[in-house]
């Protein structure tokens, strides 16, 4: 594995019980670096589950102890009732109390800002959909309106996967509704413009939670009802919007180490099955050895024309 930079950065996926993958692999670099992330990592940006793990790196949670947060939990949170027998007639499939509940008995009851008001100040990017503003907020600790959110609720908010759980005090949802399950953009120019690191200092490590496999054959759609596009749509979208994040972040922060991990998956998980743990850790070893031995994702190719200025995306 080359050297990490003087400043390191994560950017993490949603994918709901898919993080396993995640924290199983960054507990791998937590053992081959022989100390916990929040030593050398002072900078996460997170969607959806990528926000619990972030969220959790600034509280001083191992990636070890959130490994086994959600093999412990992932059954609990995500319980059949009586909501998921009869779904879509429910609003929402799972309560999100006993999620909230572990969230706050693994990390307390934490402030926002309090992961900046420290001696050493931890910089943290969530993101929400917010459907009243109809636009994505980026939740960070050095940001006066968020200041004094409970982080559990900040996390709630990234986490609120529509039709999964419940809204958010009533306008906040998964932040992965917008452009950002992939968050590597945001961490990149959070890193650059707002934290004033120096790209040649700082290392960028991106990781997903997992590649569906591409299932549908020529002439397939031609024969699909308007109810067989739903989930079609829905995967043209994420894959679009992760290769706009990745692609991004590569064309414009050419200085950066930006190291992008994702792993292949033999067939689709949905991010609410519990029981496939064991599989998703399999998956988190070989996402780990990725790490390790520095297999990077290809980011998609953008051409930029000459002799224009480059405008940034995002403000």
């Amino acid at each position: 594995m080359k050297p990490l930079r003087k400043n390191v950065a994560l950017a993490i996926d949603g994918g709901g019980i898919k993080g396993v993958i995640v924290t199983k692999a960054l507990a791998m670099l937590e053992k081959e670096l022989g100390k916990p992330l929040n030593s050398f990592v002072q900078l996460s940006a997170g969607t959806s589950t990528g926000s619990i793990i972030s969220a959790g790196i600034g509280c001083g949670l191992s990636a070890e102890q959130m490994y086994k947060l959600y093999v412990d939990l992932g059954t609990s949170i995500f319980k059949k009732s009586w909501r998921t027998a009869i779904f879509p007639l429910s609003r929402y499939r799972y309560d999100s109390k006993p999620l909230m509940t572990e969230l706050v008995r693994a990390i307390g009851n934490v402030k926002v800002g309090d992961l900046w008001n420290r001696p050493q100040p931890f910089d943290m990017v969530l993101t929400t959909f917010d459907v009243v503003a109809n636009r994505t907020r980026f939740i960070k600790p050095w940001k006066a309106e968020y200041q004094n959110w409970p982080l559990c609720e900040a996390i709630m908010a990234s986490s609120s996967v529509p039709t999964y759980f419940p809204v958010v005090a009533g306008r906040y949802i998964d932040g992965g509704v917008g452009s950002y399950a992939n968050p590597c953009y945001l961490a990149a120019f959070e890193a650059q413009y707002c934290l004033n690191w120096n790209p040649a200092e700082t290392t960028l490590i991106s990781l997903g939670t997992g590649r569906g496999p591409h299932v549908v054959e020529q002439g397939q759609a031609g024969k699909w009802y308007a109810w067989d596009w739903l989930m079609p749509m829905l995967g043209a979208f994420m894959q679009s919007a992760d290769d706009q994040q990745f692609g991004l972040t590569s064309t414009f922060f050419k200085e950066l180490d930006f190291r992008r991990f994702q792993i292949d998956l033999i067939e689709p998980i949905e991010m609410d099955k519990a029981d496939k743990i064991a599989l998703l850790a399999k998956y988190g070893e070989q996402m780990g050895r990725k790490i390790l031995a520095d297999v990077c994702e290809e980011p998609p190719v953008f051409t930029v024309q000459q002799n224009r200025p480059k405008r940034l995306l995002l403000s």
